[in-house]
């Protein structure tokens, strides 16, 4: 027959015997997807227990390293070396941390050097989230000795790395697929932030918004369970009280909420600083003639004379931040904390060594909001803005204005303080921070080192198209594509008939139909390599085909095309199997295509509009 021939759109696209396994394919894929998601969610759990024991031990390591190396004796209590008698001896110790740090790094593994999140972000967008298993001890030891010395870092960098190294570790074992892998790194990521502050809601948002680049229900549960079992192993081994508490906050007024968004602007600007800053220091370490192993020590330095000179920034310093949340601390040790908390958190991070960024930056930021706060109360008394909770605005601030992580920075502050009414304020500053940020900075702080390596990161969270969109969306009629066969005919008359309509249609498939329905498909360029070309069609005919309904996503009809090797899919009616069209691979392809026209007519408009105002600006008399 030739193109002319009109397939009817009744009948079975398969035989019996094939429509029933299409049929039964859907049901064992879905059976199979809730197997694995139970089996990843089950190993989540898992290592948020192991990773809640961690968080205790370093907490413990902690305690121990800064009472043997500032107060000479073996504790594991908790204890400040703020409060050491040691004099100018204070300013070797940091160095020493930095000398076994460096060393750990060099003999050991170079990747516990940083502060944890941004190189797990990188093993999950460019290493298939695998995570050397070495890690999970050296990770947290490294961290412990280096703030036991008085480095002026948090324990929460340290435990999410070790967490998502944990959760890597299990996921290379077991030979699961890498996104199942990455689901676990970010599960025993989130559960060590959990752990140590208890904020699962907060260490959820964390793991969507810098870990897994997706919004997947697959990926919340694992994850969600991760940070239940956290908080649980937080109560248990920590406390069930506020990590900072704060005294009652009272209710709002509108131009409170103003003073805090305004807040939120400077400590924005604040933090772009912060983040160039420290690159700018990281760069100039990078031009030493000396090994990298010795710059640690070389930031030790650094971390040893600040620490003399202001000794409330040496160590985590999470009472700093419960002082100055209570509104409390004077001004020289809010400015001394802005001023020299930085300098030596930003040196030592320069240089290289181990440790976290999230506690330095609440400190910093916690400073900063009071100093604004007690200036607005001094200027606009009226205003009536609550010293504590400017405090807490800058805190989230500073951590959203960095990190880019607006959700985790406000119910994170929420969380630590369990203050619902600073929930509007949060909003505010965060929001303004973030505008700050994002106007003058292409990166974050968590991003920035992953960009100069060259890796692309998602810089948004669109919806996938194919999920989006369905097969009825693009599918189209067999005729308008294809040529069309009956499949008791010879392979030459076939040949002849095409060649005889010089049809302009897709020559790599044949559609054949026998009874008006559709049995089959035939690779035109098979027909030439038949040897007898008197044999029927139905000899090199291909029967079991995969199909798609009407009502698949794009997503599941290209993962169809995928693993049955095939460049066109069949759309059946799912109840009847009726014939009802075909989709191509180049039709998937025209969805995207229509995305990416659209985004880039969007540029161009606001490229236009840009022009034009500047165009009017010019012409407008001086």
């Amino acid at each position: 027959m030739s193109d002319t021939t009109k397939p009817h759109t009744s009948g079975n696209i398969l035989s019996p015997l094939n429509s029933s396994s299409h049929t039964d394919t859907s049901v064992n894929t879905h059976s199979t997807s809730v197997k694995r998601i139970l089996f990843i969610t089950g190993l989540a759990f898992i290592n948020a227990i192991i990773v809640g024991g961690i968080s205790k031990v370093l907490v413990m390591l902690i305690g121990l390293f800064t009472n043997l190396f500032f107060f000479g004796h073996i504790s594991f209590h908790e204890s400040s070396p703020a409060e050491n008698t040691l004099g100018y001896g204070v300013i070797f110790i940091p160095v020493l941390g930095g000398l076994i740090v460096g060393v750990m790094a060099r003999f050991g593994s170079r990747a516990i050097r940083g502060h944890g999140i941004p190189e797990a972000m990188e093993k999950i967008v460019a290493g298939e989230s695998k995570i050397h298993p070495l890690i999970t001890i050296l990770k947290p030891l490294s961290a412990a000795i280096s703030i036991g010395t008085g480095g002026p870092f948090g324990a929460e960098g340290p435990i999410i790395s070790t967490g998502g190294a944990l959760g890597s570790f299990c996921g290379q074992t077991l030979h699961i697929t890498t996104q199942e892998r990455k689901i676990l790194l970010a599960s025993g990521a989130s559960a060590g932030m959990t752990a140590i502050f208890g904020t699962p809601f907060a260490a959820i948002l964390l793991a969507i918004e810098l870990l897994l680049f997706e919004f997947s229900a697959k990926s919340f549960l694992p994850v969600m369970i991760a940070c239940i079992t956290g908080a649980c192993m937080h109560f248990v081994l920590f406390s069930s009280l506020p990590v900072f508490g704060m005294t009652q906050v009272p209710a709002v007024t509108t131009t409170a909420i103003i003073a805090y968004a305004a807040i939120g602007i400077v400590v924005g600007l604040a933090s772009v600083f912060v983040t160039k800053a420290v690159y700018w220091i990281e760069d100039l370490f990078e031009k030493l003639p000396i090994h990298w192993m010795w710059w640690p020590a070389i930031g030790g330095i650094a971390v040893g004379i600040v620490g003399y000179i202001a000794p409330r920034t040496l160590g985590v310093g999470y009472n700093n931040i419960t002082d100055a949340l209570s509104g409390s601390l004077p001004l020289s040790i809010l400015i001394s904390l802005c001023f020299w908390k930085f300098i030596s958190w930003a040196i030592a991070l320069g240089s290289g060594t181990s440790g976290g960024t999230l506690a330095p930056l609440l400190t910093m930021g916690s400073a900063l909001g009071c100093l604004l706060g007690t200036c607005i109360q001094q200027l606009f008394p009226q205003v009536a803005i609550f010293i504590p909770l400017a405090a807490l605005v800058g805190m989230a601030a500073l951590f959203a204005g960095a990190s880019r992580a607006i959700l985790t920075s406000i119910v994170f502050a929420v969380e630590t303080t369990m203050q619902e009414s600073t929930l509007l304020p949060l909003i505010a500053a965060c929001s303004t921070a973030y505008l700050v940020s994002f106007i003058l900075m292409r990166t974050t702080i968590m991003t920035e080192k992953i960009k100069r390596r060259g890796i692309p990161l998602p810089e948004n969270y669109r919806p996938d198209v194919l999920e989006l969109s369905t097969v009825a969306t693009i599918v189209r009629p067999v005729e308008e594509r294809f040529l069309t066969a009956s499949i008791n005919e010879r392979i030459a008359d076939l040949l002849k008939a095409d060649k005889q309509s010089g049809s302009n249609k897709d020559q790599k498939w044949i559609l054949v139909q026998q009874d008006r329905s559709l049995v089959g498909m035939i690779d035109k360029h098979m027909l030439d390599k038949v040897e007898d070309s008197d044999q029927e069609v139905s000899s090199v005919m291909e029967q079991n085909m995969a199909t798609a309904y009407l009502e698949d996503s794009l997503e599941t009809a290209l993962e169809r095309m995928l693993v049955s090797n095939q460049s066109i899919l069949p759309v059946v009616e799912r109840d009847t199997k009726d014939l009802l069209g075909v989709i191509t691979e180049w039709d998937i392809l025209k969805v995207f295509e229509k995305r990416f026209i659209e985004d880039k007519h969007i540029h161009q408009h606001i490229s236009i509009r840009n022009k034009a105002l500047r165009l009017v600006r010019k012409q407008q008399p001086a």
